[in-house]
């Protein structure tokens, strides 16, 4: 398996449509035939941070995930929403 940790730091007048525009992005993606689970994580202590965490069965689902039209609509519209570059880190499953 191929995971995906992307971290998101987002401005706060932007957390709602981030928050909406994200679970729209994982409803889609979660239907992609390699992809495993995407969940959208917000963070307790400071509802501005985010990591989404994507599995895939291996590394050319994250790469046919990066091709469709609902992660480029996701791209487009939370991009201006970020108060910093977000970050992904990829992982291989061990178990």
């Amino acid at each position: 398996m191929f995971v995906v940790c992307v971290y998101v730091h987002v401005l706060s007048e932007h957390v709602g449509d981030f928050r909406a525009a994200s679970l729209k992005n994982a409803a889609a993606s979660v239907k992609e035939p390699l992809c495993e689970s995407f969940e959208v994580l917000q963070q307790n202590d400071d509802p501005t941070r985010f990591v989404l965490v994507e599995t895939y069965t291996d590394e050319s689902g994250f790469a046919a995930h990066k091709e469709t039209a609902h992660y480029e609509a996701w791209r487009s519209a939370v991009e201006p929403w970020m108060s910093e570059p977000r970050r992904g880190i990829k992982h291989t499953r061990v178990e």
